[in-house]
């Protein structure tokens, strides 16, 4: 079995191909291979572990005729076009689950960052103008007690909802149909409309997938709706957001802060104007990014190559049932 990996991943999953067998090219740039590169990497791979970075369409797959399977190292997938996969008999894979608690943590860690000027603060310290104790210096906004909206109720977004019970908050949520009852008791959640959740919120955290649906869920008319003292997060997609209109609500100081780890273009060039407000926070798309769970994710990415070449149904499959029953 010959597989080609577009980055360097943790060791794990290496190591899970190669004692499988599996004859593994890793693309060894820090950067994510061009398209021709991507083609001649995996000119003769029979499977590809793709990560976020990875564009997978029609055309790259019909450069790939042995294609039998693509992993991707994630658990978001509007970097392949699942459509023509399943159209060319190519199974597709992703690594759910194992970044849940990682990704609600990071969630959690920019909440509290942004609503407590953490970063603001902590960079003054560094630049030697901490002179003294002041009582109005750096004054942020309480989280226990307060409004959290979650925006997408699956395992991430319960995830943070569970976190939020420790603060005492009041959870409202929204997604396309509301959880069974169990849940909401379970998470004192309760589901209402995107509207009046942003209305009613005090922050407001995104966990929706990528979709066309999603895209743009967040512009001006609901950033409009939104408190001016409501902090908004991101760790989805950042698609889901209209920049544009982020940077036009930011200059007319209708949202009191933004923490986002993912970005519409991703990565942001250092002179985009999301970056020149003090209330903004910006990190490179590392919500997953713990030892552990990296590690996880590449040893699920593997495992899901494996037994899809092996034609065993894979652990995390978006289309197996679907080709299965076409070759039956």
């Amino acid at each position: 079995m010959r597989v080609a990996v577009t980055r360097r991943i943790p060791a794990r999953g290496i190591e899970v191909l190669e004692l499988a067998g599996c004859a593994v090219s890793v693309w060894p740039g820090d950067l994510p291979p061009s398209r021709e590169e991507l083609v001649r990497l995996a000119a003769d791979a029979d499977g590809l572990l793709t990560l976020l970075t990875d564009r997978i369409d029609g055309e790259l797959l019909d450069a790939l005729p042995n294609l039998k399977v693509i992993s991707n190292m994630a658990v978001g997938h509007d970097n392949i076009d699942v459509d023509a996969c399943t159209a060319r008999g190519v199974v597709v894979c992703i690594t759910p689950d194992v970044l849940t608690e990682t990704t609600a943590d990071f969630t959690w860690a920019l909440i509290l960052a942004v609503a407590r000027r953490v970063c603001e603060a902590a960079s003054t310290v560094r630049r030697g103008e901490w002179r003294t104790w002041e009582p109005l210096g750096f004054l942020g906004q309480d989280v226990h007690g307060a409004t959290l909206g979650v925006v997408g109720f699956g395992r991430i977004g319960q995830a943070v909802a569970r976190r939020a019970l420790g603060f005492g908050m009041r959870v409202l949520y929204t997604d396309r149909t509301p959880v069974d009852a169990s849940l909401e008791n379970k998470y004192g959640a309760r589901f209402v409309s995107l509207d009046e959740l942003l209305g009613a919120s005090d922050i407001v955290t995104l966990h929706v997938p990528l979709t066309r649906e999603t895209y743009r869920l967040i512009g001006a008319r609901e950033l409009s709706s939104m408190k001016p003292t409501a902090i908004l997060i991101n760790t989805a997609r950042g698609p889901v957001i209209d920049t544009a209109a982020l940077v036009e609500a930011l200059a007319a100081e209708r949202l009191w802060g933004v923490g986002l780890d993912v970005t519409d273009p991703e990565p942001l060039p250092p002179d985009h104007p999301l970056l020149e407000f003090p209330n903004v926070l910006v990190t490179p798309h590392i919500a997953s990014a713990s030892e552990v769970t990296r590690q996880r994710m590449a040893e699920l990415a593997a495992q899901n190559l494996i037994s899809a070449l092996r034609g065993e149904r894979p652990p995390r499959s978006l289309n197996w049932d679907t080709i299965a029953r076409k070759g039956a």
